[in-house]
């Protein structure tokens, strides 16, 4: 074997070993057990239900004309999310549209595949839409880590900020609320039930990951002031019920343990809304003055 060949094997061995330890990466993160536990599927209010795992969350909204489905989750997902939603006494062929809180995998992972077995049309807010049509690879900050990284899918539709997604008398509607992803998405809607009609909030994301620079960020340099404008428009939003794209962000288990005995108004919760943005807010601002201090700003 010549000196070429050796090396080039060598060169081979190196990146199965990269590709194996990517995998087991992934594999590793994916396995917090709420991420991949499944959680009963189950009515929220209206034509609003829940078909996430125990912390991921994915909603589906039923209409006359077909379904909307929020939120892939990961790789792994969609065949737990359609089993949810056939225990509720769906199909998941009339999936119509899918949309996502946010273009990080464990949120849309799944899409593609999701795409490909229903034939829905994928939407998604603008700033989004180079991460999900790269398979993350345009990310701010994930983008050059393979284990953050998962299979492209094609957007359908661009959303703009304000943008309303209609099906069969349901109406959505995309709030711009950037800093998380530079498209991250909170959709709110109405929905009625016992006569009673209800906002709905879905938070896409105010959390700032380890990692993130909210100074002198070369790949996002507005971040710090998207964050500012995310908390703006999450403190004008009237809601009543109060959902995200984690299920611990509104105490989704602990309400469900109370379905059951008092019924839909669980969900209704404005307050622990307004508690929980004040709550990130106070945990971004903290983290900003951290770091603007550690700069010498």
């Amino acid at each position: 074997m010549s000196k070429v060949e050796k090396s080039g094997k060598i060169a081979g061995r190196v990146l199965a070993l990269i590709a194996v330890l990517t995998m087991a990466t992934r594999c590793l993160n994916a396995q917090q057990p709420s991420w991949t536990e499944p959680f009963p599927p189950h009515r929220i209010a209206g034509n609003l239900y829940y078909v996430g795992s125990r912390d991921l969350a994915s909603y589906l909204i039923v209409t006359p004309q077909g379904n909307i489905l929020i939120n892939s989750s990961l790789e792994s997902s969609p065949p737990l999310i359609r089993q949810s939603v056939e225990k509720l006494g769906f199909k998941f062929s009339d999936t119509k549209i899918l949309l996502i809180s946010h273009a990080h995998w464990d949120h849309d992972a799944g899409s593609a595949q999701i795409l490909k077995q229903t034939g829905a049309k994928y939407m998604v807010m603008a700033e989004d839409v180079p991460v999900v049509e790269s398979g993350g690879r345009k990310d701010f900050h994930y983008g050059k880590s393979p284990e953050d990284l998962y299979p492209p899918a094609k957007v359908d539709r661009v959303l703009h900020d304000g943008d309303e997604v209609r099906l069969g008398g349901t109406v959505l509607t995309a709030h711009l609320t950037p800093g998380h992803t530079k498209g991250c998405t909170t959709w709110t809607m109405k929905v009625v039930d016992g006569g009673k009609s209800y906002n709905v909030v879905i938070i896409g994301s105010p959390n700032v990951n380890p990692g993130y620079k909210l100074v002198g960020n070369k790949a996002y340099p507005q971040i710090a002031q998207d964050y500012e404008k995310t908390f703006r428009v999450l403190k004008s939003l009237p809601c009543d019920i109060f959902l995200g794209a984690h299920g611990g962000y509104y105490g989704m288990v602990a309400k469900y343990a109370r379905l059951k005995q008092e019924g839909m108004k669980v969900f209704v919760d404005p307050q622990g809304y307004k508690d929980y943005v004040a709550d990130r807010e106070r945990a971004f601002r903290t983290e900003l003055a951290k770091q603007t201090k550690a700069k010498g700003l």
